[in-house]
């Protein structure tokens, strides 16, 4: 990958697509360093790695009247754990590199001066670790019937590490629309015999979930996310994000 200039970072809260309301996305992390300093030190400090944390810190213009825009989203989410997702590609494409967490949206900032745009600001701290991983649906397919996405080779989960998934369902149509989010592991890329991992509970409506499996060593190596889609002409936006941490 190239350097890259950042004109099209995506970002995503729950159910809410903050690309086209936001100007500054920022995201970091830290460990705790802990002094275990000694006398059989030799003279210089000797620190540990403690708890670590994540925050993601983003501004852009304001927006109210609709689920789907940054205010009400903001409002509904403010002291509460949810998804987040970012990421510097505007495609969200299936296999570009996703950055994702369970964070509590922890404040919430809006409006200026007389003539100014209205603006709003806002940060999220970590309540899980913060995963690198891939995109595993794209954002803007439109999935009305039961389907399974597209294998990504993210290796084996070894032991003490686990699976993560985030999804976030960004818009829901139709009559008693129902999607069942899932995550699946094979062997390899045929997906001959896959084994679910985890299941995101039944969503109706707009909004996110994430998951973790349990630490369990998994040796497959593919994963994938799956849906089963139930209603009348139902049609379901969402987006989905796999990482092993």
């Amino acid at each position: 990958m190239s350097k890259t200039v950042l004109t099209n970072v995506r970002c995503f809260a729950a159910g809410v697509d903050l690309t086209g309301n936001s100007n500054k996305i920022e995201l970091s992390s830290e460990i705790e360093d802990k002094d275990s300093t000694n006398y059989a030190s030799g003279g210089w400090k000797e620190v540990l790695g403690g708890l670590g944390s994540a925050e993601l810190a983003g501004e852009g213009q304001w927006e109210a009247g609709d689920p789907s825009k940054v205010d009400d989203g903001s409002w509904a989410h403010l002291g509460s754990v949810i998804p987040w997702s970012a990421s510097a590609n505007n495609a969200a494409a299936v296999g570009d590199l996703a950055y994702f967490m369970a964070a509590l949206r922890s404040d919430y900032k809006l409006f200026d001066a007389v003539g100014e745009v209205a603006p709003w600001s806002g940060t999220a701290k970590s309540s899980w670790p913060l995963v690198r991983g891939q995109f595993a649906h794209p954002p803007g397919t439109a999935r009305t019937a039961t389907g399974t996405g597209t294998g990504l080779n993210l290796g084996a989960v070894t032991a003490g590490k686990r699976m993560f998934a985030a999804l976030h369902v960004l818009s829901a149509a139709g009559v008693t629309p129902s999607i069942t989010a899932r995550v699946e592991s094979s062997v390899d890329n045929t997906f001959a015999a896959p084994t679910t991992r985890a299941t995101f509970t039944a969503a109706t409506a707009a909004g996110g979930q994430i998951l973790r499996t349990d630490g369990t060593a998994i040796t497959d190596t593919w994963w994938r996310i799956a849906w089963t889609i139930s209603g009348t002409t139902p049609s379901f936006l969402f987006t989905a994000a796999l990482g092993i941490r």
